[in-house]
Order: structure tokens, then C-alpha cells, then sequence
């Protein structure tokens, strides 16, 4: 224990005897640990912390599957669900809702929840005030209440004795029974929970719109709990065959469900990135170290002479360079917490689940306090080993410069090839994603976004659901918009393009054979559009014709579909001569009605969607033919679409007051929303290679510098006997591009395997994308060749005869 006190007091002298040394180290390695904080918070609270509710190993998902496809379950498959099983000890259902707050300007939108009663309880989730419902609040005409998420609450003032009050939505009085406490419900997008009760023409098999979440007997495992739904499904499927027979369920760990298994992966590359900045940090800091080591060969020889031990010289430089790597740790934590707060800016919303929560914790500086550990261990093995290789009478007779052989000249520039080979690997990966983004920019989204301003229409569930009363409402609506001045054209769809058609729909094909099983019939989009849908938006008709305001519920059932649906399910074959079958879609029903035939009079151009990857089968039916009650809103304007949405919502508003405009935004904005993602990913890919690239610069122009320093006497002869200063300059370049070129030869392996790792989330672009090799190698070779400039100018500006003679 004395022994490493003496140690840690002589390091501590040592750093502050070089400051500038020690400054420089101590933020090296803090940029690569700070990066590797911040991403491992990320990674940690997204992937790999328990879930912030009790027991969270208990809490599961539950979905209905057909064809391997996880899905939403009917109303009458979660009763008899909750019914039949033997393995949870709660189960409830959840959807999605949207609500009209009166205030005292006019209406707000708020997106909501609707839930069975215990839904919460089950969960664990804390209650500020009050309760969560009741079981028999979950009947229609008990139903009622109302649940304040903790920001709700105190957007209205945060009243303490809110709990029993009324507020105002879908113009109908619901009593607050309850407040939730702040944190993760404050993260979501939902503000307020109703209560989900079933109406008797919900509880059906057909229609699917729900998700149930359970939560597990103490012991049954997940295994258990998937063959015991596997034996409920069947027993459902045997009784009603027409709707079950192909369906069954998947129990998965709440944990899987808020993360795809593209974004899961993005995640690790992205902590593998940073990795590699580690990588880089902890190389340059070695070749520092080196440098250091060299201007102490006489110290380390006098200590040697008086009897140090080789031991006792490694674990006082080892010591040193461990010191060195925690300050760099403190340090990185902070630079971690402030890359985190940017990261929380530039994250687009719902990147990850709700119970993410981005804080600094035990297990995060844990994971600070190994990498720190492990950054002092890789850097300062070996330049500890080489001091231990000192020669006492040599150094001693050269004044300290028998220190600067090969040897050491060969690690540093090792270390140099390896830095330019991680450079190159992860230069390649922001590369590879800069080339994927520009790509989707430059899909053909089958599109014309300008100048189109969008909003959805939440029509409360209490409105009439008769069609001609739903068709009338939104006539009326988009003659009142078309009126206001500068508007070009108007539509309604039950989706927005580059979102969906609004709904997924099994189907046939007329004149085909019916399917005996009917979990095995095709699927497609499917959505309701106004005539000027295709008009409003800039999608071109290829073939046959748009809908007409003549396209009536009296009149023949008609439907335009895409190139995608004709290229999948009519090959070879005339799109226009065939007929479509398609369960009937009620409005207010969540039922299922008889099969309708729809007669394709047109194809339109492909309309990219998601993640504009890919194109998918789709179809449009007249509005008029099956009006809807809740809808999006799409207005093409002659100017900038923003300025004149006060004029927009003035014309919704003289037609119905109470109504509020939903999720307002230009139609380029979606497009923006859309692209988020591949956005983030390679903005972050970018800062991380901008930092190796500077890294990598610093670390040959270390090198090159030292080598200049070390080698003054041999430049000075080589002066005298008559080489010019641009010889000299050459000479340096030259080996600073041979070693970048090593280097480089070297990471097309791991450019190789990056690439490989991020095939799956990239568009249009190779494992090996020649381009963007091309590029960052240039890039590196280019940032080789001027960080080395400075070391020539220096060697071409020796004195032959000043360095002779200090020889």
C-alpha cells in the first residue's frame, strides 16, 4: 500500500510538472470516453435496464399472430382470452385515442389511451392523486372519467383538488378519478386515459384494433405461457372457424416491444462507433506517452542505477498512465452528459420506448470507470514496457538519447497505421449512412410536396355515424376551405400519403378461388380519398381514370389502386377488367360487414411510405362511396402553407366550432418527420468520424513531428552534403503518406465488416460502397498530408551547421 501511495504522490508531481502534456492526454481520451458514455446511457436505458415497474419480468405483450406477423387482437378475442387462460394474473387491453379539450379559445387536440380498468394497477404505474378505474367504469354509460397524465394535470394548473372535478371533451363533461405521477407517462405522446368499454357490436372476432398487455403468474415462464395461449387460440379457432382459423397469439417480454430489430441494431453500431474513437483516443495517447518517455530516459536511468527493478519502473509509468486515463474519465463523464443532453435535442421522438430514461446512474459510471481503466491499460502497457528496457550506461553516456531507437520509432508508427485503419472503418460507416440518407432524399416519392398544408379532423365518437350525414360535414368542410383565398384544391383521405391509406385489408380477387383458410388471403392498404385527393397531392394517374364527385353510394363501387398492386397481383394481365372483394368497413362499427366488389377504373404512381424503402400494394376507394368519420385533411395552396392555416382553421371552425385541427404541418414537414431516423443516424456517424478524423490528423502530425525532432542531426547532414529544403519536405510527406496508405490498406478490412453490419439499415448502397470508400479515403490521405505539413516546413527550415554542431 506504501508502495503505491509513493507511486500516485510521483505521478501527480510528474503531470503537473507537464502541463500541457497532461491537458492534452486528459482530453483525448476524455472525447472518446464521453462519446462512449453517451451512447452506452442510450444503449443501457433502451436495451438493457429493468423496466421501471414492479416485477417488470412478469409484464408481457400479447398479440394475435397470423402468417408469423405479430398483429392486433379483436374485442372478442381479448374477452375470451382473459377468460380461458391459466396464466396471468391480470390481463388488459389498450388503444390508441383522440379527444376535443375545451378551453377557452377553442378546442385543443389531444392524443389519448383508452384502457380496460386495472390497467395501470396491473402495471404498478404510481398514482399522484387519485385512482385508476373501477371495473365497472369500464361499461358504456359508467365510462365517463377520465385519467390526468402528470403533464396534463399541470398544464391546467395543477390543482391539487382536481380529483372529483369535471372537465370538458368531445363537448361532454368526464370526472377526474385520477393523476398519474410524473416520469415515463410523461414521455409519451398521450396526455389523458379514458376508459375502453365495449359496445355489443364491438365484441366480435373480426375486427382487429386492440393490443393486450399481461401480467404473469409468479413461476410460469414464458415457454408456459406461449403453449397455454397456443391451446386457448385453437380451442377459439375450432369454434369460429371463419373468423380464427390461422390465427393464433405470441407472448413476448414487454421489454421487445417498443424496439424494431433495424433500430435495435443501429443502436449497437452506434456504440461500436464510439468504440472505435476510443480506440483511436487511446492510440494517440500512447504515442504521446512514447514521446514523454523519451525526454525521461535519463531520469529512468539514474533510478535503474540506484536499484529500482524493471517492476518497480513498469508500475510507477503504469501507475501514471492510469492516473492519466480516470482524469480523462471524470472528465469524459462530464463531456458524456453534455453529448447527452444534444443527443435528447437531436433524437427524433419515439427513437425509444417511453421507459427509456436517459439519467447518469450506478451502472453508466460503472461503465465509465472499466472503459477508463481499460484506456489506461491499453495505452500504458507499453510504453511502461519500453521504459523498463532502458540501458543505464547508455543513457547515461548519450545524455538520454539511446532511448529514441527503432524499436520505439516502429510502435509509434504501428500505432499510427492502426489509428488511420479504425479512421477508415469508421469514416466508412458515416459514408455509408451520409450516401444511404442522400439516396431517400432523392427517392421518387410519387409526390409533390410543396405547398400542401396537412391536419387530421378527431370527430368525437359521439357524432352521428350515418354516411350521408358524414359525407355532408366534410363537403361542407372542403367547400369552405376551396372558398378561402389562395387555396388551389382541398381533399379528404383516411390517411396521408407517405403515412399509409389509413387501413390494412385482407382481400380477393374476383373469379379466383375463395381461400379455405382466410388468415392466408392477401393483404393491402386501404383508404378513402375525395376526388381531388390525387389532384391535391401531385399523384399521377398512369392508367384508366381518378374518383369524380359522381362516384356516389348510388353508384357502381370503384377503386383506383397502385403500380406496386398491379405489379403483384395482376402480371400480365389488364388491371382495368378486374374486381376487387373487400369486407365491408361500417363507420362507427368495429365490425367487420359482407364482402363488396370494387371495380379498378385506374392506377396511380407508386407513393412511397415508412421509410421510403420500399413501395407496398395499395388501394383508394371513393370517400363519397364510404364516407368516414375521422379524417385527414390535405389543402394546396398558392403560397406558403403555413401563413394561411389561420384562414384554413377559420373556415373548418364556421362549419363546426367544437372541432379541433390535429397535428398541423406542411406536407414537406411530414416528409422531414419521415427521414428523421436515417437523419439522426447519420448526423451521429458524422460527429463521430468528424472526431477520428481529427484524432487521426493529431495523431501524424504527432508522430512526423517527433520524428523531425528526433532526426534534426540527420537532416542537417543531409543539408550539407547537399540536399535542398523541398528534398526535405518530401522526405517527410513521404513518410507520413506511406504510413496513412498502410493504414488505409489495412481498415478496408474493417470497412469491409462495418459495411456488412449496416447493410440492413442502408438504401441503395453495397457492403462496399466504391463512392464512399473513395471519398473518406481521400478525405484521410488529405488530412494526413496537412496535418505533416508543419513537421516538413520545420525539417525544411534546419540550420545544417546549428544542428551539426550540437550534435
Amino acid at each position: 500500500m506504501g508502495a503505491i501511495l509513493k507511486n500516485l504522490r510521483y505521478t501527480l508531481r510528474q503531470l503537473r510538472k507537464s502541463p500541457g502534456f497532461t491537458l492534452t492526454a486528459v482530453l483525448t481520451l476524455a472525447l472518446g470516453i464521453g462519446a462512449n458514455t453517451a451512447i452506452f446511457t442510450v444503449v443501457y436505458a433502451a436495451l438493457l435496464a429493468p423496466m421501471p415497474y414492479p416485477e417488470p419480468d412478469q409484464l408481457v405483450m400479447v398479440w394475435s399472430k397470423i402468417q408469423g406477423d405479430r398483429n392486433s387482437l379483436a374485442a372478442q378475442d381479448f374477452e375470451d382470452w382473459k377468460h380461458q387462460n391459466t396464466v396471468f394474473s391480470d390481463i388488459n387491453a389498450f388503444t390508441g385515442g383522440s379527444f376535443n379539450l375545451a378551453t377557452k379559445d377553442q378546442p385543443e387536440y389531444l392524443e389519448g389511451q383508452r384502457t380496460t380498468p386495472g390497467m395501470y394497477r396491473m402495471m404498478g404505474v404510481k398514482f399522484l392523486y387519485g385512482r385508476d378505474f373501477l371495473p365497472e367504469e369500464g361499461t358504456v354509460g359508467k365510462d365517463h372519467v377520465v385519467i390526468l397524465v402528470n403533464k396534463l394535470w399541470r398544464r391546467l394548473g395543477s390543482d391539487p383538488n382536481i380529483v372529483g372535478k369535471d372537465i370538458t371533451m368531445d363537448g361532454a363533461p368526464y370526472t377526474v378519478v385520477g393523476v398519474l405521477a410524473a416520469g415515463q407517462p410523461d414521455r409519451l405522446d398521450q396526455w389523458l386515459i379514458a376508459p375502453l368499454a365495449f359496445t355489443p357490436d364491438q365484441l366480435n372476432h373480426d375486427f382487429h384494433w386492440l393490443l393486450a398487455m399481461g401480467r404473469l403468474k409468479p413461476g410460469v415462464s414464458m415457454q408456459q405461457a406461449q403453449a397455454n395461449m397456443d391451446a386457448v387460440t385453437a380451442n377459439i379457432a375450432k369454434d369460429n372457424p371463419r373468423s380464427n382459423k390461422g390465427w393464433g397469439a405470441f407472448v413476448e417480454p414487454l421489454h421487445n416491444d417498443f424496439m424494431s430489430k433495424d433500430r435495435i441494431r443501429t443502436l449497437w453500431m452506434l456504440l461500436g462507433a464510439v468504440g472505435f474513437v476510443l480506440l483511436i483516443a487511446c492510440v494517440n495517447v500512447a504515442n504521446l506517452v512514447l514521446a514523454k518517455g523519451t525526454t525521461r530516459q535519463r531520469e529512468i536511468a539514474i533510478r535503474t542505477a540506484l536499484g529500482a527493478s524493471r517492476k518497480t519502473v513498469f508500475a510507477q509509468f503504469l501507475t501514471e498512465n492510469l492516473v492519466l486515463a480516470l482524469l480523462g474519465g471524470v472528465t469524459g463523464i462530464g463531456i458524456g452528459l453534455l453529448a447527452l443532453r444534444g443527443l435528447q435535442f437531436i433524437m427524433p421522438r419515439g427513437t425509444l420506448p417511453s421507459e427509456a430514461d436517459l439519467t447518469l446512474n450506478l451502472p453508466i459510471l460503472l461503465f465509465s470507470l472499466v472503459a477508463s481503466t481499460l484506456s489506461g491499460l491499453l495505452f500504458g502497457c507499453a510504453p511502461a514496457w519500453y521504459a523498463t528496457r532502458v540501458d543505464p550506461a547508455e543513457a547515461l553516456k548519450e545524455g538520454g538519447r539511446s532511448g529514441t531507437g527503432a524499436g520505439r520509432q516502429r510502435i509509434r508508427r504501428l500505432l499510427v497505421i492502426s489509428e488511420f485503419a479504425l479512421a477508415l472503418a469508421l469514416l466508412t460507416g458515416a459514408g455509408l449512412a451520409i450516401h444511404s440518407f442522400y439516396n431517400l432524399t432523392k427517392v421518387d416519392l410519387g409526390l409533390n410536396t410543396t405547398h400542401v398544408q396537412t391536419f387530421s379532423l378527431p370527430v368525437p365518437d359521439a357524432r352521428p355515424k350515418d354516411p350521408a350525414q358524414i359525407a355532408s360535414y366534410y363537403r361542407q368542410i372542403l367547400d369552405r376551405i376551396k372558398a378561402v383565398p389562395g387555396v388551389i384544391d382541398a381533399t379528404a383521405a383516411t390517411g396521408l400519403p407517405m403515412q399509409g391509406a389509413g387501413f390494412g385489408m385482407p382481400f380477393t380477387i374476383a373469379g379466383q378461388p375463395d381461400f379455405a383458410d382466410p388468415s392466408q388471403r392477401p393483404g393491402t392498404g386501404f383508404g378513402m380519398s375525395t376526388p381531388d385527393y390525387f389532384k391535391t397531392y401531385g399523384i399521377q394517374i398512369t392508367r384508366g381514370r381518378a374518383f369524380t364527385d359522381q362516384d356516389t353510394a348510388a353508384t357502381v363501387r370503384v377503386a383506383v389502386v397502385n403500380e406496386k398492386f398491379v405489379e403483384k397481383f395482376f402480371p400480365g394481365k389488364d388491371p382495368l377488367q378486374q374486381r376487387i372483394n373487400v369486407e365491408e368497413i361500417i363507420p362507427g362499427v368495429t365490425k367487420l360487414g359482407p364482402y363488396q366488389s370494387w371495380q379498378i377504373v385506374g392506377v396511380y404512381h407508386n407513393v412511397r411510405a415508412g421509410d421510403f424503402r420500399d413501395d407496398y400494394p395499395e388501394m383508394q376507394v371513393p370517400f363519397w362511396q364510404i364516407p368516414w368519420p375521422n379524417s385527414s385533411i390535405g389543402v394546396r395552396t398558392a403560397g406558403d402553407p403555413d401563413t394561411m392555416m389561420r384562414s384554413i382553421a377559420a373556415a373548418v371552425h364556421s362549419v363546426d366550432p367544437q372541432i379541433a385541427l390535429a397535428e398541423p404541418r406542411t406536407l414537406d414537414d411530414v416528409k422531414n418527420h419521415m427521414l428523421a431516423g436515417d437523419r439522426f443516424v447519420m448526423t451521429l456517424f458524422g460527429c463521430f468520424a468528424a472526431v477520428a478524423l481529427l484524432l487521426a490528423a493529431i495523431g501524424i502530425y504527432g508522430v512526423m513531428a517527433f520524428s523531425v525532432g528526433q532526426r534534426e542531426h540527420e537532416i542537417g547532414l543531409r543539408m550539407a552534403l547537399g540536399a535542398s529544403r523541398g528534398n526535405i519536405s518530401r522526405l517527410v510527406l513521404k513518410e507520413a503518406l506511406l504510413l496513412s496508405v498502410i493504414g488505409l490498406g489495412v481498415g478496408l478490412i474493417g470497412a469491409y465488416f462495418v459495411g456488412r453490419a449496416m447493410a440492413s439499415t442502408l438504401y441503395g448502397v453495397g457492403s462496399i460502397d466504391i463512392t464512399a470508400v473513395s471519398v473518406v479515403a481521400f478525405v484521410l490521405l488529405t488530412a494526413s498530408l496537412v496535418a505533416s505539413w508543419l513537421p516538413a516546413t520545420r525539417a525544411a527550415s534546419v540550420q545544417p551547421v546549428k544542428a551539426l554542431r550540437a550534435d
